[in-house]
């Protein structure tokens, strides 16, 4: 028999902090990125009463709670003071400029796209570490209102147009190199005598027989 789903506890919204676009950027990754920063800075007992919904962080507490969770908010208030300038991790800046994790790469490596230091974190149950760039907020919000993705996939096809062009003309040099070398061997071969001349054709021939 199925196990019975257990039903949501009822809750009560003790506070809330409205998310400004300028520290979402627009995005609802980096809402939950802000909210998951929150948590971290949270008590393990706390880290669930937070939440995001509606651009807002919110704190939930059980009904029949009676505490006032007046550490709690203090905690949440203290991180969210100057959210705004929080680095903006891989995974939202591809949500806010709507970009692959290969144009994020390729951007990054040649400077279009610049980074704001390196951030190592412990993956959740595992022993290893990552380190991974992380991003100015503003400067992101710069190239999203210039519209620069769309810029910089243009120059990228008009880049690889251009290596397709070059590569072509390298490969028909090429091929034509190798026809000359094949064509200067064979005048080698006649110059040297190939097929080579019958035994006393120089009398036979003076001898004005072919005559």
């Amino acid at each position: 028999m199925p196990a019975r789903r257990k039903m949501p506890q009822p809750t009560k919204l003790i506070q809330e902090w409205p998310l400004s676009t300028a520290a979402t950027v627009g995005s609802s990754v980096r809402a939950r990125g802000i909210l998951l920063e929150v948590r971290a800075g949270l008590p393990l007992s706390s880290k669930k009463l937070v939440d995001v919904a509606s651009g807002a962080l919110e704190l939930r507490v059980p009904d029949d709670s009676d505490d006032d969770f007046h550490d709690t908010i203090a905690i949440i208030s203290r991180i969210l003071n100057g959210i705004e300038d929080l680095p903006v991790i891989p995974r939202e800046v591809e949500d806010i400029l709507t970009i692959t994790s290969v144009e994020r790469h390729r951007w990054l490596k040649d400077g279009r796209l610049q980074s704001a230091g390196t951030r190592t974190v412990k993956l959740r149950g595992r022993a290893r570490k990552i380190t991974f760039h992380v991003f100015d907020p503003r400067l992101i919000e710069d190239v999203l209102d210039r519209g620069m993705p769309d810029v910089w996939r243009e120059e990228d096809a008009i880049a690889a147009a251009e290596n397709r062009r070059r590569a072509a003309g390298k490969a028909a040099l090429t091929r034509a190199g190798k026809g000359q070398q094949k064509a200067g061997s064979t005048s080698v071969l006649e110059k040297d005598g190939l097929p080579p001349r019958l035994k006393g054709w120089d009398e036979f021939d003076l001898d004005g027989l072919l005559r």
